[in-house]
C-alpha cells in the first residue's frame, strides 16, 4: 500500500472484468528527473502473450512524458528472455534506442543471484508512431 500511496503517478494497473491482471511499478529517479525507473512488471499467466505488459509500459510512458521524462531504465538478468524481449519491443515501438551496462554483479547480492544489467531506453517523446494493443486501465 505504501508503494501505491507514494508512487501512484508512476505506476499503472491492468484490469479485466474488474480483476487486476497486471501492473507496472516505477518511480522517477530523484537525481535524474528525466528518467523513469521501472521497478517491477507483473502479468497474470492468463494474460501473458496478449500485449498486456507492453500496453502497461506504453501507458506509463505516456503518463510521465509530459513531466519531462525522456528515458526509461530497468534492471534485467541476462537470461530473462521474456523481459529482454519486452523492453526491446518497447524501444522499437517508441522508435528509440536501448542500451545496457553491467551494474550489479553477483557479488552485490546476499544470495546466489545472477548479475543484473541496467537497460536504458530513450530518448522517448510524444507524439510517436506506434500501434498499441487494447489500452490498459
Amino acid at each position: 500500500m505504501l508503494w501505491c500511496h507514494d508512487f501512484a503517478d508512476t505506476s499503472v494497473v491492468a484490469r479485466v472484468d474488474g480483476d487486476v491482471v497486471g501492473f507496472v511499478t516505477g518511480y522517477v529517479r530523484p537525481a535524474a528527473p528525466d528518467t523513469l525507473v521501472v521497478w517491477q512488471v507483473a502479468v497474470r499467466d492468463s494474460q501473458r502473450g496478449r500485449g498486456t505488459a507492453g500496453a502497461l509500459l506504453d501507458s506509463l510512458l505516456e503518463q510521465v512524458a509530459d513531466q519531462g521524462v525522456q528515458y526509461l531504465e530497468t534492471t534485467i538478468t541476462a537470461d530473462n528472455a521474456a523481459s529482454n524481449a519486452l523492453f526491446a519491443s518497447l524501444a522499437k515501438r517508441w522508435g528509440t534506442r536501448m542500451r545496457h551496462a553491467d551494474t550489479f554483479g553477483a557479488e552485490a547480492f546476499p544470495d546466489e543471484h545472477d548479475p543484473e544489467l541496467v537497460y536504458r531506453i530513450g530518448p522517448v517523446s510524444l507524439p510517436h508512431n506506434r500501434s498499441l494493443p487494447a489500452a490498459a486501465s
